[in-house]
């Protein structure tokens, strides 16, 4: 479980926050981004961001392939991580530790 506490923490409390917020927005996302990519410094952060989403959909994508999943299964954590990127990841991280917690519960139970 320790695996997943903290990704899960996050998960929670960034998705709580991202709700939270999109609720109270005057503005679309699409008109938030615009406007974030207007100016240069704000332009620079957003850059910034998705470089980093870029890296992490390439670490999902490798990791899943090493666990003997399809890449595919990794198309839905790479769109998310596209409109909210460190939800993505975060989600990935979670169902990432619950497959494992699950896989030791049942070897533990075959052994």
């Amino acid at each position: 479980m320790k695996s997943v506490a903290l990704p899960l923490v996050a998960l929670i409390a960034f998705a709580g926050y991202t709700v939270s917020v999109m609720l109270q927005a005057e503005q679309s996302l699409i008109e938030f981004g615009i406007s974030l990519m207007s100016r240069p410094d704000t332009a620079q952060v957003v850059i910034d961001l998705y470089l980093l989403a870029t890296l992490a959909g390439i670490w999902m994508y490798q990791d899943a392939r090493k666990r003997g999943q399809s890449g595919v299964s990794v198309i839905p954590y790479l769109l998310i991580t596209a409109v909210f990127v460190s939800v993505g990841p975060l989600l990935y991280l979670v169902v990432r530790g619950l497959k494992d917690r699950k896989s030791c519960v049942d070897a533990r139970q075959q052994a």
